[in-house]
């Protein structure tokens, strides 16, 4: 399985470093703080590079968000059969990134940035949240079940359907009551765990739930 190459953001280790530096300033000071002269100074590189990878303020942002995403991990691995077992282990990987990024001081930064910013004419935060941050999650992990319906571990109808009913096992309102300033979770990986088990009762097959059984056995 290999998502949409365009869904992937491809930075160097360098750029990386440069985003980094780019959500710590905006986490701290707001937006007026991400300027390209404090960015350059914070990252130590010239602003004429910044242009180079980024583009304009907007360009930066939508960088910012992808590189963020990213962190919402899949992990496929190129030739690996899909078991009941590595299934779960994707989906529980997935739910855990997840809950830890929409948990961070980044996310929540950022989210609260593009809601101020809702009602404003001309604001394209959201716009760039949408496609280049959830948009991105989601085709990920739709991906994901769908491969596991072609290896007949799930079953659905609508593959957008599925995920939206995963996405909700693992955030239920939890990300509403950050947004408004309930801390996160104590334990992501508990939370991951019922969230797949429950997916996985949804819409698991009967090869999913005799695959299960056998593993369990074999133990």
């Amino acid at each position: 399985m290999k998502p949409d190459a365009a869904d992937m953001p491809e930075f160097t280790p360098r750029q990386n470093a440069v985003l980094e530096q780019a959500l710590r300033l905006l986490v701290e000071g707001g937006e007026k703080a991400l300027t390209t002269s404090g960015l350059a100074r914070a990252a130590n590189c010239s602003k004429e590079s910044l242009y180079k990878w980024f583009g304009d303020r907007e360009g930066l942002l939508a960088a910012m968000i992808a590189y963020q995403a990213s962190k919402v991990r899949t992990h496929e691995r190129p030739g690996e059969r899909l078991t009941v077992d590595v299934l779960r282990d994707h989906l529980e990987l997935f739910a855990r990134d997840l809950l830890a990024v929409l948990a961070g001081d980044v996310s929540l930064a950022l989210n609260r940035l593009a809601i101020g910013q809702s009602s404003r004419e001309g604001s394209k935060l959201g716009k760039l949240l949408l496609e280049h941050g959830r948009r991105q999650i989601d085709r990920r992990a739709m991906a994901l079940i769908e491969q596991g319906k072609r290896a007949g571990l799930l079953r659905f109808d609508n593959a957008d359907s599925a995920y939206h009913t995963l996405y909700g096992l693992i955030v239920s309102d939890l990300h509403v009551r950050m947004l408004l300033g309930e801390p996160g979770l104590k334990d992501n990986a508990r939370q991951a765990e019922r969230a797949v088990d429950a997916f996985l009762t949804l819409h698991g097959t009967q090869k999913q739930s005799a695959d299960a059984l056998g593993a369990f056995a074999g133990r």
